[in-house]
């Protein structure tokens, strides 16, 4: 395969960053199964628990330029190391929280702590390699992050069925010793950057005063459809847990299963679809890839056991990896190439929104008005967003790197 070839020249510092992330990323447990502990063991109401969540979001929302500017101040490799170990100190702390206060304030800095971890790791990644190595790089840290995730969720759930308590205790574990791994191995490539930015210090702004990424219409129309997307996209974290334990009465330990089936697809099957699917034009993999959201989600309202679970989740894995890189290559092809920074931060910034939102709202949702129509308003929340990625994306571009 092209994409194994690709990964054979990579320096042995994105080695020691993968390997950091898979071990990272296979503890990973909290988070996906957070709603069930509150509203199990904890008896917070669904609205509360999707609440926590919400200030996750909220939380991840304003680290990112934070963590960012650290990086470029510091270097991101400290930041990775303190967040890692920052993060499991706190994991530990958390099955000793019983109040809503508190699970709130914990939740907060855990969010600040943990999602640091994100914008650093990404630079580091940039400032690793030489610009013709990037796209492979970032395929092997994407592919650690997918093979971590289709083992933690699933062994999380086995783990919920003995103790919720165990999920906290092994993801510390497992997030410490990444970074450890990132104390003990050194980088032997750290302080030095390919490919440095030539952008100015500070990008100039749009007649209005706004940044440029804001005064562009196609962008704008783009993030509302992308945020639409979130909201049915960050279902996983919040109402459909709720779903399957309250309302089907499935295990934790299914729900677990579901991300493995999730990631397991995303792993064989989402470098050749994006290959076979190259030529097509933007519009056609943004809306197909948002329709089967919609659909994947739509289909829960007919749900009475694991069996169309199962197949919406199969059909909703499609949609996430048709949608994802267009995306991401969509915005990388409308910005300028001085300001791709910024369109990628507007990007980033549509998302943490929506999963500051999503949980909260569709909990609630379920507790007000119940799976059904929770199910069949996501349905139409994903179908509106496929019809203006249509729209958004049908004045095709060329690449931006190639208009100067």
């Amino acid at each position: 395969m092209n994409i194994w070839r690709s990964l054979r020249g990579l320096p042995r510092d994105i080695w020691v960053l993968a390997g950091a992330t898979l071990v990272n990323r296979a503890g990973t447990m909290v988070l996906p199964f957070l709603v069930l502990y509150l509203t199990r063991e904890l008896g917070f109401t669904p609205a509360h628990a999707g609440l926590a969540l919400a200030v996750y979001g909220a939380g991840a929302i304003i680290v990112a330029p934070i963590a960012g500017r650290l990086s470029d101040r510091i270097g991101p490799l400290p930041i990775m190391q303190a967040s890692l170990v920052g993060n499991g100190l706190l994991l530990l702390i958390f099955p000793f929280v019983e109040t809503f206060a508190g699970v709130i304030g914990l939740t907060l800095a855990w969010a600040l702590v943990s999602e640091s971890f994100r914008p650093a790791n990404l630079a580091i990644v940039a400032d690793l390699v030489p610009p013709e190595q990037r796209k492979p790089a970032f395929a092997l840290s994407r592919l650690a992050i997918n093979l971590g995730m289709s083992v933690g969720p699933a062994v999380a759930g086995f783990l919920a069925a003995q103790s919720f308590r165990w999920i906290f205790v092994v993801d510390a574990i497992t997030t410490i010793a990444a970074g450890l791994v990132l104390i003990a191995i050194p980088l032997s490539a750290a302080g030095r950057r390919y490919g440095g930015s030539e952008r100015p210090d500070a990008a100039p702004r749009a007649p209005s005063g706004l940044p440029a990424a804001l005064e562009d219409k196609r962008l704008l129309l783009f993030l509302m459809a992308l945020f639409l997307t979130g909201i049915v996209f960050f279902q996983h974290e919040g109402a459909l847990p709720l779903f399957l334990v309250e309302d089907l009465r499935l295990s934790p330990a299914f729900y677990g299963m579901l991300f493995t089936i999730n990631t397991l697809m995303i792993v064989f099957m989402e470098v050749p679809l994006n290959a076979a699917t190259s030529h097509w034009p933007h519009r056609w993999g943004l809306s197909l890839g948002a329709m089967l959201f919609a659909a994947g989600s739509g289909i829960f309202v007919f749900a009475s056991g694991p069996g169309l679970i199962v197949a919406g989740i199969v059909i909703w894995t499609f949609g996430e990896m048709m949608l994802f890189p267009q995306a991401a290559a969509y915005v990388a092809d409308i910005a300028p190439a001085h300001r791709r920074g910024e369109y990628m931060g507007a990007y980033s910034l549509a998302f943490s929104l929506a999963f500051a939102v999503a949980p909260w709202a569709g909990t609630a949702a379920f507790a007000e008005f119940g799976s059904t129509w929770l199910w069949a308003g996501v349905f139409i929340v994903g179908s509106a967003s496929a019809a203006m990625m249509l729209y958004v994306s049908s004045d095709e571009v060329k690449p931006a790197a190639a208009l100067g």
